[in-house]
């Protein structure tokens, strides 16, 4: 009688534990180191420290570049359906400023499919864990090009969104049209690495986002959605702090180890 009596108390104690563990909200640690002290690491722990694992990011075209997490995942940023290369990805996010960032069909087998924009004129919460990637999102509006209210701004149309992965803090900013505020910039938190849209005119001008690069200061810029801006005027803009890598090839693999010292905008083949 005690003995199931026990048993039954555990049972419900696991259940709860698992029920408050469920409910708890998912924690940014991109957030958290970026509202943390500096704090001195011993050359010591350096030397013992077992090897970052790689993330690899891949230019597909566009605004889509494919990541690869170390346990797998495979992402795909500003997804249309047009732009892929080797397998289905599992995690597609999208922005609506264009039919070239998204679908409303996409392959039925891409088991998670994620909205950089909300119903009923809400904003889209997006906290959700892939695997060994935690993913979020921060709206932004969008401009209006065609129709009823063209050129007026739509609050929450879009989102910048957010890969947290093996120590790395990954941004997209997607289909950008406006500056960013203090409010954008608290929600973002630290960046390693950020994709850059440097068209200068469909999503905004190239000193606007010139201005964001240099405020995020990311150890690695890849830029994204270029047309034919000059490479050369975009380094311009964003200031002698930067150093420029052109690259032979579309995929970059890096982990928290091999970011540069320096912050460097890592131009991928295609782009």
């Amino acid at each position: 009688m005690l003995r199931s009596l026990s048993v039954a108390i555990a049972l419900l104690g696991s259940l709860i534990v698992a029920a408050v563990a469920q409910q708890q909200p998912l924690r940014s640690e991109c957030l958290a180191m970026a509202n943390a002290p500096p704090s001195a690491i011993p050359a010591s722990f350096r030397r013992v420290a077992a090897k970052s694992q790689e993330v690899a990011i891949t230019y597909v075209g566009h605004s889509t570049y494919y990541i690869d997490t170390p346990e797998g995942v495979r992402i795909a940023t500003d997804f249309n359906g047009a732009y892929r290369t080797g397998r289905l990805p599992d995690v597609v996010t999208m922005n609506r400023a264009h039919s070239t960032h998204y679908t409303l069909f996409p392959d039925p087998k891409i088991p998670h499919v994620l909205h950089g924009w909300g119903e009923n004129g809400q904003a889209a919460q997006v906290s959700t864990r892939v695997g060994d990637v935690y993913i979020r999102n921060v709206p932004t509006d969008i401009r209006r090009y065609y129709g009823e209210g063209s050129g007026a701004m739509l609050k929450d149309g879009n989102s910048i969104f957010i890969f947290e992965v093996a120590g790395l803090c990954i941004g997209h900013l997607g289909h950008l049209h406006h500056k960013l505020d203090e409010t954008h910039f608290a929600a973002i938190g630290r960046l390693d690495i950020v994709m850059v849209p440097i068209d200068g005119t469909y999503t905004m001008s190239l000193d606007g986002v010139s201005e964001i690069t240099k405020r995020l200061r990311s150890s690695v810029v890849l830029p994204m959605h270029r047309f034919a801006t000059p490479l050369d005027e975009f380094m311009r803009l964003i200031g002698q702090q930067f150093t420029i890598d052109q690259r032979s090839e579309r995929t970059l693999k890096i982990s928290r180890e091999t970011l540069p010292g320096t912050p460097t905008v890592i131009i991928l083949e295609g782009v």
